[in-house]
């Protein structure tokens, strides 16, 4: 499959039904968009609607749904709209420190970077 090729770092280490779903969605965008940015963007943004990102990959949203209310207050991953109990269920898992005194915003931003922390240690 084309899209396997541009399949980011991150969904190699991530459940088949995300790969599939990036991978579907890239192959169908290029068809409509060209090979590009814009056709990983959509493939990426269509993980989102039922994954999250968790450290060094994606795994499962408990409720499908888009990661945001608009775009504009995406976190590379970070689902803006989850509860703040989810929240502090992946920052437990991120071994987040102080997470139990930080308020939503600063949870989401936490798990940000500790997703980035992750991924940046996966690829040494």
């Amino acid at each position: 499959m084309p899209g396997r090729d541009e399949l980011p770092d991150t969904l190699k280490r991530s459940p088949a039904k995300a790969q599939r779903t990036f991978v579907k969605t890239h192959d169908s965008a290029v068809e409509q968009y060209g090979e590009g940015e814009r056709a990983h963007r959509t493939a990426l943004s269509a993980v989102k609607h039922s994954f999250e990102k968790v450290g060094d990959h994606w795994e499962p949203k408990p409720e499908k749904g888009p990661s945001d209310d608009g775009g504009d207050d995406a976190k590379g991953g970070v689902d803006a709209n989850a509860t703040k109990e989810h929240l502090m269920d992946v920052a437990r898992k991120l071994d987040v420190a102080g997470r139990s005194t930080m308020t939503k915003p600063e949870l989401v931003e936490a798990v940000q970077k500790a997703n980035d922390r992750e991924t940046r240690k996966a690829r040494e």
